[in-house]
């Protein structure tokens, strides 16, 4: 879903709420009771605390109308055919290499490229007008190590990109090594 950035959801089973303690505390998520005592909400508001985002906080609820409306297994099948369709695409292209592990696939796809650095692949096609973003070793150290990796370019899809806009993406990735 694509809320603003810093705000999200937690869903935790009332079983086993009273065994988690937020990483912190304040007024909102525990109440008071003396110098040095405090009892923390029952609820799971225990986790939120007092300043938040406001207007993201409502960003987040018209995000979430918006793909309810849309449905989210519509959603899920439109990003699951655009990602497909990327990964079937590039993995034909000279010189790359995808990384995607796992049976179940999402809508991030990643790739190396024999001669070009991922940053370069990143430039080259933001100059062209398209987006897509490098994930670099520090941020998934064990993974990359095992595999002897030090970035992957991150492309991903949504529900509201388009097959002309894979299939462009794919076109410039195969030109970029010319």
């Amino acid at each position: 879903m694509r809320g603003p950035r810093g705000t999200g959801f937690l869903y935790v089973r009332a079983d086993i709420l009273d065994r988690l303690e937020p990483p912190f505390i304040d007024l909102r998520s525990a109440e008071w009771t003396a110098r040095d005592a405090y009892k923390l909400r029952a609820d799971a508001k225990r986790f939120e605390n007092w300043e938040f985002h406001v207007a993201g906080q409502i960003g987040l609820g018209v995000a979430v109308d918006y793909a309810l409306g849309f449905g989210l297994d519509a959603i899920w099948a439109r990003i699951s055919d655009l990602a497909v369709a990327l990964r079937d695409q590039l993995g034909v292209q000279p010189g790359i290499l995808l990384a995607d592990l796992g049976a179940l696939k999402c809508g991030i796809v990643t790739f190396t490229h024999a001669t070009l650095d991922a940053d370069r692949i990143k430039a080259q096609l933001a100059a062209k007008g398209i987006n897509v973003s490098v994930s670099r070793r520090p941020s998934t150290l064990l993974d990359m190590d095992r595999r002897g990796l030090a970035s992957v370019v991150r492309a991903s899809v949504h529900y509201y990109n388009s097959e002309v806009e894979i299939e462009r993406l794919v076109g410039e990735i195969g030109g970029l090594a010319r």
